[in-house]
């Protein structure tokens, strides 16, 4: 038997402890910098910390942690991550004390010497993070001001027409089980005018929703009628679970126009709390490039209300949760589309563990069907991905580890060409069908290593093409040979 471990290689995942949620993520240069939510031991208090990769999003090296509780805090929590015209990084964070939360910014002047040096203390904090202090407290009648996004503004003056100069920040505001999103901005980062709370110009889909929180924020330039939207994600915390969504539309003032109502953004058993990645802007020379963005999320699909101590991996290894791996995001026609982040073949092959299956399929007819089987080095069956024309399908319920959970399933749209790729690395598990219309990640704690995709036509079902990728090094089990590159891949 080879040797196995739930945490993954190429997605990220705390060094120790808990990784809460995403915190913010920021591009500067070649350089990928994560920041997340994590707590080192299950009673220990939530702080930040830092990963950084250099030109592809897979390798990953740890920073000393960004942000840990001062003073009178309890914990600090998930926010938000930018970087100036002037080449320095802020870090809005959550800050929680008995009174309430408020929000806090810290600032990294070069965030380069974050690299050069790290402590072997794992709960070193980063000599080069300084704290600025509160930014956003109580206001207006309004409290607990809690997990910021903030991005450049990037809406225009009535009149003149001109791009509005200044900064954008959503947040939520209230009481957790009456949650409020607020739209805030700023031309200095340091003084926040209230916009209001945010309401919406036509029907959500969400009319009926009381507990809408973790607001984020992007523009794209929509690639069928070529306007520019505004992308607003949001997570629903309904009974027990997370349900992570989209809407389209135009955002003026504090009102969102909508164009295109609540659309799940991922029907895996473990996506949740979805975040933007900025860009720094001292590395911007030209106008911003809305074409696409970058998304990451928490594989965890309970969020706030998970305990970890349930967790396989934390009981076996010490650790909970990981982030999905960045997503390239654009819009078609008023619809989100994610694909992995390019490179990741490559990445495959260079590991030790992860693998991905790649498949062209007509599953068009009434009675045609695709499944995949995710085969162990032991030959069992730990999970099943299946599509199904207009239904894609992820059952992992014949895995002991995951007895008698439900099926996820999301609905897929009319395509040209139906595709599926399967992406997994240790206990995650990501699926991107006709190309990146639906999305589904789910935790899948197998017995041991996957070391087969074996799949299946049923009924008219067609399998039109198809290849697998393992580690170059991969031994060869069930007659399987290791990948080799194609000219598109490398």
């Amino acid at each position: 038997m080879s040797y196995y471990t739930h945490r993954p290689e190429l997605h990220i995942t705390a060094e120790r402890g808990i990784l809460n949620a995403p915190a913010g993520v920021l591009r500067s240069g070649n350089q990928w910098h994560v920041f997340h939510q994590y707590q080192p031991e299950l009673d220990a208090p939530a702080r930040w910390a830092h990963q950084f990769a250099d030109q592809l999003p897979f390798d990953w090296d740890i920073c000393d942690d960004a942000i840990a509780p001062e003073g009178d805090e309890i914990k600090v929590r998930a926010g938000a991550v930018i970087g100036t015209r002037s080449g320095s990084t802020e870090l809005y964070f959550t800050s929680i004390n008995q009174e309430g939360t408020s929000i806090h910014v810290a600032e990294v002047e070069d965030i380069d010497a974050s690299l050069e040096e790290v402590s072997d203390d794992a709960s070193a904090v980063d000599k080069h993070v300084r704290r600025v202090g509160q930014v956003v407290g109580n206001r207006d009648g309004f409290v607990d001001f809690r997990s910021p996004c903030v991005v450049p503004r990037w809406d225009y003056d009535e009149v003149s027409g001109e791009p509005l100069k200044g900064w954008l920040m959503l947040a939520v505001s209230g009481d957790q089980d009456k949650p409020q999103l607020m739209v805030l901005d700023s031309y200095d980062r340091r003084e926040w005018s209230l916009r209001g709370p945010l309401t919406f110009d036509g029907t959500t889909g969400l009319e009926a929703v009381e507990r809408l929180v973790s607001p984020r924020i992007i523009r794209l330039s929509d690639e069928v009628d070529g306007q520019m939207y505004d992308v607003l994600l949001v997570t629903i915390e309904h009974e027990g679970i997370d349900i992570s969504g989209y809407l389209i539309g135009q955002l003026t003032g504090s009102t969102f126009t909508v164009k295109t109502s609540f659309t799940r953004l991922d029907f895996g058993h473990d996506f949740t709390r979805p975040r933007n990645t900025n860009v720094s802007l001292a590395d911007q020379t030209d106008l911003p490039d809305y074409s696409s963005a970058n998304i990451f999320g928490l594989m965890n699909g309970i969020g706030r209300y998970d305990d970890p101590s349930q967790h396989l991996s934390l009981a076996e290894e010490g650790w909970a949760n990981c982030l999905s791996l960045p997503r390239v995001t654009t819009l078609q026609d008023g619809l989100i589309y994610q694909t992995p982040t390019p490179g990741l073949p490559a990445a495959i092959r260079t590991s030790e563990r992860a693998c991905m299956l790649t498949a062209l399929i007509d599953a068009s007819a009434a009675d045609a069907e695709v499944q995949v089987e995710l085969i162990d080095d032991q030959g069992r069956t730990a999970a099943v991905v299946c599509h199904q024309g207009d239904l894609l399908t992820f059952d992992r319920s014949m895995n002991p580890n995951h007895e008698g959970d439900h099926i996820a399933e999301g609905p897929l749209i009319a395509a040209d060409t139906d595709a599926l790729t399967i992406i997994v690395d240790g206990s995650a598990v990501e699926v991107f069908a006709d190309g990146g219309a639906m999305t589904m990640a789910s935790r899948l704690y197998a017995q041991s290593r996957i070391v087969e995709f074996r799949t299946t036509a049923v009924g008219s079902a067609v399998i039109e093409q198809q290849s697998s990728t393992f580690p170059l090094d991969f031994p060869k089990f069930h007659g399987m040979e290791p990948a080799l590159p194609g000219e598109d891949e490398l």
